[in-house]
């Protein structure tokens, strides 16, 4: 190919085309289209506007890309290998291939560069506003006049798709409500889907529903035009009191003969015929695949290598602050590696038992006022329901549109949103976020809090009014099946605290995990505080399991609860030894983290000689089946609850001492 014939830009934009196309046949799987039509816009961002390293992909000041349709992902494979991060064309070439860095969507910590999981249509998009408000935190706490620490970017590229999940009408509207200036994406306007034209089932005006948002909203009419697309790119940069939303038109397969703006180009590979037909069509031999000519690999690379002095800068100016401001420095620093000072774990509340009850929601209110003093970059709040969850820091002010050191988040009526928020605050070193709504909203949440677990990140999640025991809220508020459908997401880590020490516990071993996401389950409904004196102290609880109260000989069955339930089944081990009958209490507030026990420790707790074992638990009995074995029972529930007081509810389905009793004796009698 004779270079002088084509614009060097357009012959490297049309190399890196082929190569994707080259990848998803290979693979013979995967999103051609996308990626032949984005390559343009993909090439402005990493070659005129963002700032990366690609040999430190975690540098604090970076700025993040995000691809949201991450059906896309040999776009951002091929970005990431041609610029310099720990790829080669061989994991090009193993795009989809058992173990390979390049899987079908983009995996965070798998791939270097990556920045978030995506894959599910929305989540990258609404991740992107979690990453701006933590930016938005940082650099409030941290610039100071001529140190702008942290003054990065956020650069999303998402799609028709992305844009019909309800999901991102969430994220794009607390974004705007926000005036998340330091947000801009790029909206593929291509007018396809899986399914053929998008005109199918959306027809709206996108441009004036982020108007009506409040972002500032751009077009590009053709995304090959390369100098509009910058163009563009300036203009949202420039725009620092709204998000940035620019519609650009693209040509889905674009150089693709027979299948460019169909459906048929998005989700197969072109076949093989078609496949030379595209390298016919930007001259490139027909016969050859994964061809990568050494200049366009030594121009990107060109790109990459800008990065590594670009930090080099940044060094220096964090060098000097830490020199004027050593005492954020450090904090910062610590923050970022997940250490936290090191007197918050002794600042936790013990609660004294007594004859009045308390709530755990209300208990973790008490703890939360002490965390939020210690951690200073511990930010949270709740999808409008603080009142109930009791999830406000008291201490501290509303993180708004004008004040960006406000602790306290307030997500509106978006649970979904909330929870990818989260996830993209926690993708930010040096911020820990948590948010609260009620356990039965979990439903609305359970694609982010499935995504954080892949990724193995850590937002705090808080879940309150957990059983029939809210009452009156009746039958739609009343969760049942909640958490065990929770438990069975792999790498999650799901607490019920037995009363307040549980809680203050329980929020211990919140704050210091790091691998997969904490959900924290909260009563609405004050519980008695466990005497500790008498019984097991509540530290155990970071064990999962363990022995609350011992029977006073050796123990002929297990009673086992989780939350509220450890109090009765508590009374009731009471009354069996009265009649003579030696029964173990054991609280059960994480079967997670049980299960990371070893043998020798669940054997100390449920001893394989004693076969009568009750679990106790105001939610489905689905799971318990392993702990109580086949002699055992399980007292739960097998349907839906109703609105009356809780006492009312106790009685009508079974939660009582005289019937926690009554099935304890049943077992000892099989």
């Amino acid at each position: 190919m004779d270079l002088k014939d084509m614009d060097f830009q357009t012959f490297a934009i049309n190399t890196v085309r082929v190569l994707a196309v080259d990848a998803v046949q290979h693979a013979k799987s995967g999103h051609p289209g996308t990626p032949m039509a984005l390559t343009p816009m993909a090439h402005v961002l990493w070659t005129q506007f963002m700032n990366y390293n690609p040999k430190n992909p975690g540098w604090a000041n970076r700025d993040r890309f995000i691809l949201s349709p991450g059906h896309a992902c040999m776009l951002l494979y091929n970005f990431l290998f041609l610029t310099g991060y720990d790829l080669t064309l061989d994991d090009i070439q193993q795009f989809r291939q058992l173990n390979s860095k390049t899987p079908g969507h983009p995996e965070y910590r798998l791939t270097p560069g990556v920045e978030t999981t995506t894959g599910p249509l929305g989540q990258g998009f609404a991740n992107a506003v979690g990453m701006a408000i933590a930016q938005k935190e940082l650099a409030a706490r941290y610039n100071k006049p001529g140190f702008p620490i942290f003054n990065y970017h956020i650069y999303v590229i998402c799609s028709d798709g992305d844009l019909m999940e309800g999901v991102t009408s969430e994220a794009a509207s607390l974004a705007g409500h926000l005036r998340l200036g330091n947000l801009i994406y790029l909206y593929d306007d291509n007018h396809i889907s899986l399914e053929g034209n998008t005109d199918l089932a959306f027809t709206e005006d996108v441009g004036k529903r982020f108007e009506a948002y409040g972002w500032y909203v751009q077009s590009v009419s053709d995304v090959n035009d390369l100098h509009a697309v910058s163009l563009a790119l300036v203009n949202a940069k420039a725009e620092i009191q709204r998000p940035s939303l620019i519609r650009v038109r693209s040509l889905i397969g674009y150089g693709s003969p027979n299948k460019s703006g169909k459906a048929d180009s998005h989700g197969s590979p072109l076949g093989t015929e078609e496949v030379k037909l595209v390298k016919d069509f930007f001259g490139f031999d027909r016969e050859k695949s994964f061809v990568l000519p050494d200049e366009v690999l030594q121009y990107y690379r060109k790109a990459g290598e800008r990065g590594i002095a670009t930090e080099a800068k940044w060094q220096k100016l964090f060098a000097d602050y830490a020199i004027k401001y050593p005492k954020l420095a450090e904090e910062f620093v610590s923050a970022a590696n997940g250490e936290f000072p090191d007197d918050w774990e002794k600042a936790l509340p013990v609660f004294a038992a007594g004859e009045k009850k308390m709530a755990t929601r209300d208990a973790s209110a008490s703890v939360l006022k002490i965390i939020a003093g210690k951690i200073p970059n511990f930010i949270g709040g709740s999808a409008d329901l603080n009142p109930s969850t009791k999830t406000n820091l008291n201490d501290f002010e509303s993180f708004t549109n004008e004040n960006r050191n406000g602790r306290n988040l307030h997500f509106g009526v978006r649970e979904h949103s909330m929870g990818s928020i989260l996830n993209g605050m926690a993708l930010t070193k040096g911020v820990k976020p948590f948010g609260a709504t009620f356990l039965l909203f979990s439903e609305y949440m359970r694609p982010p809090i499935r995504l954080a677990a892949i990724m193995k990140i850590s937002p705090i999640i808080v879940y309150t009014h957990d059983s029939i025991g809210l009452g009156e809220d009746g039958t739609t508020h009343q969760p049942v099946e909640q958490l065990i459908s929770l438990r069975c997401i792999p790498g999650i880590t799901v607490i019920r605290p037995a009363d307040a020490n549980e809680t203050a516990q329980a929020w211990r071993v919140a704050v210091r995990h790091k691998d997969g996401p904490v959900v924290l389950v909260f009563t609405r409904q004050g519980l008695p505080v466990i005497d500790q004196d008498k019984y097991a102290k509540a530290g155990n609880l970071e064990k999962g399991a363990y022995i609350l109260s011992e029977a006073s000989k050796t123990p002929e069955l297990i009673l086992m609860a989780t939350g509220s339930e450890v109090a009765l089944i508590l009374q009731a081990q009471e009354i069996l030894e009265k009649e003579g009958i030696a029964s173990r209490v054991v609280s059960m507030p994480s079967w997670e983290l049980f299960e990371q026990q070893d043998t020798a420790y669940k054997e100390t707790v449920f001893p394989r000689a004693i076969k009568r074992r009750l679990a106790v638990e105001m939610a489905s009995p689905m799971g318990w089946r392993e702990y109580i074995t086949d002699e055992g029972d399980m007292l739960g529930m097998k349907t839906y609850g109703k609105s009356a007081p809780a006492e009312v509810l106790y009685e009508t389905y079974g939660f009582t001492v005289d019937n926690v009793v009554k099935r304890a004796k049943a077992l000892l009698k099989k």
